[in-house]
């Protein structure tokens, strides 16, 4: 996958398929999408293109009251997306003048002058430009006018659940983590630098790498324990992680915990990337130490029966 992080030249695409949003979380509605885009590539002798946009749209539009928290980071996103196997991502940087784009303006100017635009495919409930006025209907009025052709893909069910980035995030808050896995089709992934903490989970036998996510945008899933699966320099790696605010130890405060299994090696700064694969108890406060250690015991035992499913 090429990425472009600006504008590319004019005319750099050949017949581009082409569609644009945030695709936060890169769910399995997003990836129909990708799928559908790359089918009419190879019909059409064209390759795919993503536009998205960082950062999110509702961060600069609504800097005072928004409280929206991200499921990818733009890194997590590329990640993501390279999977795919999409040919080319452009990341648009956004702003207030962007945004204020009327939508015909933005068809003429920007999709159809730049990228050579052979095909649109656009979600269920796609809007752009300047008041989100851009929709399926102006654009089905624009297609003949400025000569590409234009598809939409209808909403993506789950078990009666219409998938979307919103409903994720929901789930995720709420701590039904397998509603969220579901809908994105994958475990919910967390990157994040680990830095010291108070090293009292090595006191107890269960020592944690301590989380520290640089984007604070980032959704972090609701308090409780996980089963995980953990990547440290491309080596993967299972284990158990905590989220929550510590009760039985006051002075820790919050933390992102995780006790990766049969590790030994020192990772302080080093970048993993956490996987969340089951959430199986909330967080609790216990008397003392001893009955925390019997616990985490417990929680081990947990782990590894439901990590034994997805080895």
């Amino acid at each position: 996958m090429k990425l472009y992080r600006n504008l590319p030249i004019k005319n750099t695409f050949r017949n581009a398929v082409l569609t644009l949003g945030t695709f936060d979380g890169v769910h399995v509605g997003h990836r129909k999408i990708i799928e559908r885009m790359k089918e009419i590539a190879r019909n059409v002798g064209g390759e795919t293109v993503l536009l998205s946009f960082y950062p999110h749209p509702r961060h600069v539009l609504h800097t005072h009251q928004s409280t929206l928290k991200i499921i990818s980071t733009i890194d997590e996103k590329i990640q993501l997306l390279q999977e795919t196997g999409l040919d080319n991502l452009v990341v648009i940087p956004f702003n207030p003048a962007f945004a204020a784009t009327e939508p015909e303006y933005f068809v003429r100017d920007f999709l159809s002058e730049k990228f050579n635009l052979n095909t649109l495919v656009i979600g269920y409930d796609h809007r752009f430009g300047k008041d989100r006025k851009g929709d399926f209907v102006l654009l089905s009025q624009l297609k003949d006018k400025y000569g590409f052709r234009l598809e939409q893909i209808d909403a993506q069910e789950a078990d009666e659940i219409t998938v979307s980035s919103t409903f994720i995030r929901k789930a995720l808050i709420e701590g039904d983590l397998k509603t969220a896995n579901d809908l994105l089709g994958r475990p919910y992934l967390l990157k994040g630098k680990v830095v010291e903490g108070l090293k009292i989970g090595r006191t107890i036998g269960f020592p944690t790498a301590n989380i520290e996510v640089a984007d604070a945008n980032k959704l972090i899933p609701a308090n409780g324990v996980y089963a995980v699966s953990v990547v440290i320099k491309g080596k993967k790696y299972f284990g158990m992680s905590n989220i929550g605010s510590n009760p039985t130890i006051l002075e820790k405060g919050f933390s992102i915990e995780v006790n990766i299994f049969n590790f030994v090696d020192s990772i302080y700064g080093e970048e993993i990337e956490v996987n969340f694969i089951k959430r199986f108890r909330n967080e609790e406060k216990f008397t003392n130490l001893e009955e925390l250690k019997a616990q985490l015991a417990n929680d081990k035992i947990e782990a590894e029966k439901i990590l034994a499913k997805v080895r």
